[in-house]
């Protein structure tokens, strides 16, 4: 579940680093800038350019995304399984217009991440 505080660090820090597992194995670490709080179990980002993080998540749904507050160097990892919502999808008009992004025409999917596991995560 999704406490306050870490929503509040989405809405102020929409900037998430999003880890995800190549095929071979190999870590891949990427910002994405769009991210928006769905519910109380679930964080999104809109994808625009992000080949190599969608190709990881079909193959690999598992994902840990971390979210800091760079002024305090505390925030959070959140860990789950994405979904990818492409354009055309039920319920992509829906994610589109709760994103708040103003790259709505250049958004080709939302990818959606139910939240199992949050933790807290300090920067000395």
């Amino acid at each position: 579940m999704l406490t306050p505080d870490m929503k509040r660090i989405v809405q102020q820090q929409p900037l998430g680093y999003v880890a995800t597992v190549s095929a071979d194995g190999s870590p891949n670490l990427s910002p994405k800038g769009t991210f928006f709080v769905v519910d109380d179990t679930t964080v999104a980002f809109a994808e625009v350019r992000s080949p190599v993080t969608i190709r990881n998540l079909k193959a690999n749904p598992r994902v840990e995304v971390n979210f800091i507050d760079v002024f305090v160097r505390k925030g959070y990892r959140l860990a789950g399984t994405a979904k990818i919502v492409e354009r055309g999808e039920a319920n992509f008009d829906d994610l589109l217009k709760r994103s708040g992004t103003s790259l709505a025409p250049r958004v080709k999917a939302i990818v959606v991440i139910s939240v199992a596991k949050a933790l807290p995560l300090i920067s000395p």
